[in-house]
């Protein structure tokens, strides 16, 4: 009863949150405050909402211009070696490229991406497509928004599990505190995930890698529902890790009997073994990889694009409805989609560990000979 008012409490909290979401702010029309209005604005507050940053901008008082929000460590290394800085030197001007002079190197910042000047420049030069022709980018290891959404998962996984572990370490056999909602999804992967898919004895074996994978994606998907505008498993550099993590795991932990059947079927023809060893080998390597990091990512995009889609009707349709019936509507419908959100962000935490336990239950599986 206790785990279900606690699941209760945060599906509340987090509705709760999203009822706030809105367009807080746009880095793209400083001169005009938090003002969006037009489907062209709307949209590039999309892309920009979808991306990774360099800093929290949360929102912008109309009346005085300021910006409110945090900074973030910025971490490059350029032909001069390693910078590190805050983000906040990049603090916008009328041209919104400021060049941060770091003694012997010259760095500014064009569409979240940070390059590094050529050697006597003082100013930024682009092209007809607007990209920087006398500056080239530099090895960005920046703590981003996406690196501190994925610090905080980490932080919450560790609290989380540690007061679960020290529960049964002191012989409790219930668990106490936020434990209890853990225990019962833990139980869930176990049972019905890793056993049925890798089998009784060889499943504790991954166990480790299924729990973290499961609830790191959860809790991200989770957090991208807030008003922080995180994007976490919306951005394609994070999902491709989790996939070749799956892909290495699954690759190194294949039996001999896996490769074998992989590389030389038996019961075929000969002469179709080696084509069938290709098409299997491409199969594991890059088609099974990519399905999971595409579908995660997609997803996830397409969900953040849809609520953010629904937001921008109250204006949009402001002059079709007025404002309060415009209003009214977007926010019925946010709060729709944010709902089927939340079911989606375990179900995709779900599909991606299943996946995974999946893939790796066929390498190690030992197959009976006749």
């Amino acid at each position: 009863m206790i785990a279900k008012k606690s699941i209760t409490f945060i599906a509340v909290l987090i509705l709760a949150l999203v009822s706030f979401k809105g367009f807080a702010g746009d880095k793209g029309h400083h001169d005009k405050g938090n003002t969006v209005d037009t489907p062209e604005e709307i949209k590039e507050y999309i892309g920009h909402h979808l991306k990774d940053a360099h800093d929290f901008h949360l929102f912008t008082d109309n009346a005085s211009g300021t910006h409110y929000g945090f900074s973030l460590p910025v971490i490059v290394w350029t032909s001069k070696g390693l910078k590190t800085f805050m983000s906040s030197a990049f603090h916008h001007d009328d041209a919104g490229h400021v060049i941060v002079d770091k003694g012997d190197v010259k760095l500014t910042k064009v569409h979240s991406k940070i390059y590094e000047l050529d050697a006597g420049a003082t100013t930024v030069n682009f092209d007809e497509a607007h990209h920087p022709t006398n500056a080239h980018k530099v090895l960005d290891f920046s703590i981003t928004k996406s690196v501190f959404g994925m610090l905080i998962a980490g932080l919450l996984m560790l609290l989380g599990f540690t007061a679960l572990a020290r529960g049964y370490k002191k012989g409790k056999a219930i668990p106490t505190g936020f434990g209890r909602v853990l225990e019962p999804l833990v139980i869930y992967v176990r049972d019905d995930i890793a056993k049925p898919n890798i089998g009784e004895k060889k499943y504790r074996r991954f166990m480790g890698f299924l729990l973290t994978v499961f609830f790191f994606i959860w809790i991200l998907n989770l957090l991208g529902l807030t008003p922080l505008g995180f994007n976490v498993t919306g951005q394609i550099a994070v999902t491709v890790c989790l996939a070749l993590f799956t892909a290495v795991i699954y690759l190194f932990s294949g039996s001999k009997d896996f490769w074998a059947h992989t590389l030389w079927m038996p019961g075929v023809p000969v002469i179709l073994r080696p084509i069938l060893a290709v098409i299997e080998l491409v199969g594991f390597v890059l088609i099974k990889p990519f399905s999971l990091l595409v579908r995660l990512f997609a997803n996830m995009t397409a969900g953040h694009f849809v609520v953010m889609s629904l937001i921008a009707l109250m204006i949009t349709l402001k002059d079709a409805f007025g404002p309060i019936g415009s209003t009214g509507m977007s926010l019925v419908l946010a709060l729709f989609i944010s709902v089927i959100e939340i079911l989606v962000a375990f179900l995709q935490a779900f599909i991606f560990t299943m996946l995974s336990s999946l893939f790796i239950g066929m390498a190690v599986e030992e197959h009976d000979h006749h």
